[in-house]
């Protein structure tokens, strides 16, 4: 009888950095839960890793909800029975605004987007992963080369991807006594709709504007994949990878 495959998570996987990556964890053999606020391009990711043989179940989900994140979980817990992986990867940013001018809507909806969903998925991964037999998995959190090195204009994205490593940090602790291991991926400059206006030009630290270089999205997902295929015994803290060009050393 063949293996049954293992079962990855993906939030925000309906686009961009998400979708490439939960079609890289279909091609190392994983089932794919996807996760995403809309229907449409979850089914159409989905579509994609039926063709070609694997497995996939679409759940629009608001993470920054709880009720839909533990609906979420139920919902991979009844069609798999399990969960190996979650990545963490569901976020959003605002356009430049300085901090006088940050709306506070605007702040909370980064907030709960990148911070309260990341938060609320970690701990519905917990939950599910200590009581599952085998016991354990993986959680990878989406960070961001502005986890490290803020970018101008960005406080509530810079704030909360900072609040991240935090969370990867509390996970990997607690996660050791369940065999749950905790990573963290910080992407800079991934080729995607979300970073087009860094090959036009992108506010800099000294108030230029300048283009930024970026990277093909496949090499994140390739990077995610790793992580994710590593046993249990074995775990990537802390991971970088940007475009070699891109301003961060020095952020110029």
């Amino acid at each position: 009888m063949a293996a049954k495959a293992k079962v990855a998570l993906v939030t925000g996987a309906g686009s961009g950095i998400g979708k490439a990556s939960a079609l890289a964890l279909a091609r190392a053999g994983y089932a794919l839960v996807l996760a995403g606020r809309r229907k449409d391009p979850l089914e159409s990711v989905a579509e994609t890793i039926r063709k070609s043989g694997g497995e996939a179940l679409a759940v629009p989900t608001d993470v920054g909800d709880p009720d839909s994140v533990a609906a979420l979980f139920a919902a991979t817990k009844k069609k798999f029975g399990r969960l190996d992986v979650l990545f963490n990867n569901a976020g959003r940013g605002t356009p430049a605004l300085k901090i006088e001018d940050m709306p506070f809507d605007k702040w909370q909806s980064v907030v709960a987007a990148n911070l309260t969903g990341m938060f609320l998925c970690t701990q519905a991964a917990f939950r599910l992963m200590k009581e599952q037999d085998p016991r354990g998995g993986r959680i990878i959190n989406n960070g961001s080369i502005s986890a490290y090195v803020p970018r101008p204009q960005a406080i509530a994205y810079n704030a909360t991807k900072h609040a991240v490593t935090g969370i990867t940090k509390s996970a990997a602790l607690e996660g050791r006594a369940y065999d749950i291991a905790c990573g963290q991926i910080d992407i800079g400059n991934a080729a995607t709709d979300m970073t087009t206006d860094m090959a036009t030009g992108k506010l800099q630290a000294d108030g230029s504007m300048k283009a930024e270089a970026r990277m093909d999205v496949e090499h994140a997902a390739q990077a995610v994949a790793h992580m994710a295929g590593l046993p249990l015994d074995a775990n990537v803290l802390f991971i970088t990878i940007m475009a070699t060009k891109m301003p961060f050393v020095g952020r110029g």
